[in-house]
């Protein structure tokens, strides 16, 4: 083939090949998938707060755009490459949506308090427990149980935007006080896999 035929080629080629990011990159379609995500956030907290029996059509779109999204930015991210900041970002918009969600929640008198308790003691612990294992040098990445944890949570407050679940209460209950124990035993999982760590890392 000619040499214009070839850099022809060559030009169609990096115009199909998708743009990759480097691990300290900002502004990535994950990322900006994710801070849409952090944005919007409040104006569902809000519908949660004034919607009769916190239960609309429009909130119940709202609410599974917010919680199916962070599949979006999921796959954006291995598709164009991880970065520092999108796993800062990712896990940051989960505990928003899943706390402020359930938070909305109690305050409308729909789920217990105490579950709302738990999960941020969770939260913090676990927050506390990587914060110290990364200054060691150590990486304790999140197990599949806790990635379902967020996805069940989330999931438990969907239940309650559909308008017709009023009538069926312990459907919204049940799934928020399984998004809990998941939440614990993934919490264990992270002290576990980090003492390990710390063990091997001493030999």
């Amino acid at each position: 083939r000619s040499g214009a035929e070839l850099a022809r080629g060559r030009l169609v080629t990096d115009l199909k090949a998708p743009t990759t990011y480097g691990p300290s990159a900002l502004l990535t379609p994950a990322n900006l998938v994710t801070l849409v995500r952090l944005a919007v956030a409040p104006v569902a907290f809000a519908m949660m707060l004034t919607d009769a029996n916190q239960s609309s059509w429009p909130l119940v779109a709202l609410w599974f755009a917010l919680s199916s999204s962070d599949m979006i930015d999921g796959n954006l991210a291995r598709k164009y490459g991880a970065t520092r900041s999108g796993a800062f970002l990712d896990p940051l918009a989960d505990k928003v949506l899943t706390m402020g969600g359930i938070a909305a929640m109690c305050s409308q008198g729909r789920f217990p308090w105490i579950a709302l308790v738990l999960i941020a003691v969770r939260e913090a612990a676990v927050s506390g427990f990587r914060a110290v294992y990364v200054r060691r040098g150590l990486a304790v990445p999140a197990s599949k149980l806790a990635k379902w944890k967020a996805f069940v949570q989330m999931g438990a407050v969907g239940w309650v935007t559909l308008p017709w679940t009023n009538e069926y209460e312990w459907l919204s209950t049940t799934t928020l006080w399984v998004g809990v124990v998941i939440g614990l035993i993934s919490g264990v999982q992270y002290f576990v896999a980090g003492g390990r760590a710390a063990t091997t890392m001493a030999r």
